[in-house]
């Protein structure tokens, strides 16, 4: 009898390319450089599904995006830019998500030439760290980029409420938006956003994500304006934004689509603040409000009351202390990551009430928490979820729990 030897060469393309499916970037590359077979196997577009391709635009390279178009990869990270690009967007007409984050050379006019066609495909842009970028390209964002949905504006310092009407006016499909340390906006550009101003745009009112951390010229008015018009926003960051304060929380209150809220490094929020959250219709499964330093103990016994959903809190370096702790735990059943280091009020006892009653704990935070000893820590250990211990500059795993 004659057996059959089995071998690699012997599967068919189609198993190959789910085969290398599995691997890493890098190797996905190599398999190609084997022979001819695992070659167009490798070129499969099913291999290539979701991968980002990160380039450095330096010289001419004629066969890069055919061989991208190839491959059916549709995400491009540019890391470093020194040719034109309109050289990227005409190379993949079909692209559908490109990163520019910290292409610090990036200009209006560089933007200008590559933006000059509706490109329906693309759904994600990131400008984060394009700091030479203004309002002025905003304007041919809204113009031919109608079908975008996440745009990343983190640390464009020029940006302005000029440049925020521009997205109200043309960028209706967006969801998700990131606003990071635009100085120059104001409580007049939410407004544009939350269609506060009609009769010149009409507002991104599909927006699910809105990042406003560090815009420091915020006030009340503004969580006014996005309570209003913002109906579908699921996410809301506003740390480190000094200019909203306890009164503003009144208009979060009633956003019932609202399921994470960062209010961290707002100094005017207080216990009166987190009474107003609790006592509306929200149902957040996040809150955070660290470094809120009037934030104390009778804030949880309103998170126990009205919050008592949150499936992650975070109240690091809070005026907390072993009392609060007693007079939330008892409610918070579905609790999985809390975070208090640095509250260092907190002692064994608090550590114990958590052990005994918040069982669902997959992870907590107790850097800096000077009074707790290893009796405390002994129960914490002993939670059935836990699988992350942060005590400092290095964290407990959960295989290291076990030994």
């Amino acid at each position: 009898m004659f057996e059959m030897e089995t071998h690699i060469s012997c599967l068919f393309p189609e198993i190959l390319a789910i085969i290398f499916s599995y691997l890493d970037v890098k190797d996905k590359g190599r398999v190609a450089q084997v022979c001819a077979a695992w070659r167009d196997a490798s070129y499969h577009k099913s291999v290539w599904r979701g991968v980002e391709a990160k380039l450095h635009l330096r010289r001419a390279n004629p066969s890069l995006f055919p061989s991208l178009q190839t491959r059916g990869i549709k995400k491009v990270q540019i890391l470093s830019l020194r040719r034109s690009l309109s050289y990227v967007i005409q190379g993949m007409p079909h692209i559908e998500s490109l990163n520019l984050c910290g292409c610090f050379n990036l200009t209006d006019n560089g933007l200008g030439h590559a933006f000059v066609q509706d490109i329906p495909s693309l759904r994600v842009l990131n400008l984060s760290l394009c700091k030479q970028i203004t309002d002025s390209s905003l304007g041919r964002i809204a113009q031919y980029l109608k079908n975008l949905e996440v745009l990343e504006l983190g640390g464009c310092s020029n940006i302005t409420n000029t440049g925020l009407l521009l997205i109200a006016w043309g960028l209706h499909r967006l969801k998700s938006l990131n606003l990071r340390s635009c100085r120059h906006v104001s409580d007049v550009g939410i407004g544009h956003l939350s269609g506060m101003t009609r009769s010149a745009a009409e507002g991104c009112l599909s927006l699910e994500k809105l990042t406003l951390q560090d815009c420091q010229k915020l006030t009340d008015l503004s969580l006014k304006h996005v309570s209003k018009g913002l109906n579908k926003l699921k996410v809301l960051n506003l740390s480190f934004c000094g200019g909203i304060s306890d009164a503003g929380m009144i208009h979060l209150s009633h956003m019932t689509h609202l399921c994470n809220l960062n209010l961290r490094s707002c100094d005017n929020i207080s216990d009166t603040g987190i009474m107003h959250l609790a006592m509306g219709s929200l149902r957040l499964c996040g809150l955070d409000v660290s470094f809120c330093d009037k934030v104390g103990d009778q804030s949880l016994a309103y998170i126990a009351q009205g919050l008592y959903q949150l499936k992650s809190l975070s109240l690091c370096s809070c005026h907390i202390s072993d009392d609060g702790i007693n007079r939330m735990v008892r409610q918070m059943h579905e609790l999985k990551t809390l975070n208090i280091g640095q509250c260092v009020r907190i002692t064994d006892k608090g550590l114990e009430l958590i052990a005994d009653h918040l069982t669902q704990l997959t992870g907590i935070d107790l850097y800096g928490c000077t009074k707790i000893t290893k009796r405390g820590l002994e129960r914490i250990t002993q939670l059935p979820c836990l699988k992350v211990l942060n005590l400092g500059l290095w964290q407990m795993t959960e295989s290291e729990r076990v030994r």
